[in-house]
């Protein structure tokens, strides 16, 4: 077998095996290491050991988005202030149609996905999200399927008890309230931002101690709108302007200061308000702002 089809089956199957560690760690710049790593260790594979190159490679990232998960829970301890997954900028490709894939790149399914164990994130991922089959899981994983199937149960139970009763808005209405919530906070209207905020609506910050921000959560409409109006107010950033992209498959509001990315701001909306503000500043999670992904399963 030649390195050319080592590559094609690779390259064929790059979104997906992005996708299952992107969600597995939620970095789009670790998932790039990751399969970077795993290719190199792929190029050395004899394709006639390999019966199916899906199940394969499925278990070769997810064994090594393992391994930097693991190695990446000290760094994550000593964050300073809260920490949030890496924006993830999709290209023209609309996951929205494949509402598993949808919900599973959301910011706040990563977030909650952060609450599990590091087997437990990879399970289901995989079963979840994927379909792989338990003995596949098993073998990524490194433990018994029958090991596989309790991990397996117990992350599903985790995730529904904390996930939101409430189903999320659509794309056309999230799209909606996000622009009012953008041109509100580039206005500094703040009877705007409380008219989009629900009453216990929560802001989130990931700064990594390298800009300004809250770190700590900050809870309730007015204090929230407060906290947005404080970072966008006139003067602050020089040449300030926004731009609405799609991030996790849910529109987002891109602030600039000139060339430089500012922050990126997600928001979460359900029964026409808005719950969860989602703010990315650490500037090492922002360079991926720049690069478009393309996702699938």
């Amino acid at each position: 077998m030649t390195t050319d089809e080592h590559a094609e089956r690779f390259t064929l199957l790059r979104p997906l095996l992005f996708t299952i560690v992107y969600e597995v760690l939620g970095s789009a710049t670790e998932s790039d290491d990751v399969l970077q790593d795993s290719y190199l260790r792929w190029a050395d594979v004899d394709l006639t050991t390999v019966r199916d190159t899906k199940s394969y490679l499925a278990q070769l990232v997810t064994r090594q988005a393992l391994n930097a998960l693991r190695a990446s829970a000290r760094r994550r301890e000593d964050y300073i202030g809260p920490w949030l997954p890496e924006p993830l900028l999709l290209d023209e490709h609309d996951p929205s149609t494949d509402v598993v894939l949808a919900e599973s790149v959301s910011m706040a399914m990563l977030v909650l996905l952060e609450t599990l164990t590091p087997d437990e994130r990879a399970t289901f991922v995989l079963r979840e999200v994927f379909g792989f089959d338990y003995d596949d899981i098993a073998a990524a994983v490194g433990k018994s399927v029958a090991t596989v199937r309790q991990v397996a149960h117990r992350a599903r139970k985790h995730v529904q008890a904390r996930r939101r009763r409430f189903t999320p808005a659509d794309a056309a209405k999230t799209a909606q309230i996000t622009e009012q919530f953008m041109t509100a906070a580039a206005t500094g209207d703040l009877e705007g931002l409380l008219s989009l905020l629900a009453p216990d609506a929560t802001w989130t910050a990931d700064s990594g101690g390298k800009t300004t921000a809250a770190r700590r959560p900050v809870v309730g409409a007015a204090k929230v709108a407060a906290v947005v109006l404080n970072i966008l107010r006139v003067g602050r950033l020089a040449d300030l302007r926004t731009e609405l992209v799609n991030c996790n498959n849910t529109p987002t509001m891109v602030i600039y200061s000139g060339d430089h990315v500012e922050g990126v701001f997600l928001v979460e909306i359900i029964e026409g308000m808005i719950t969860s503000i989602y703010a990315i500043r650490n500037p090492d999670k922002l360079v991926a702002v720049a690069v478009p992904r393309r996702i699938s399963r």
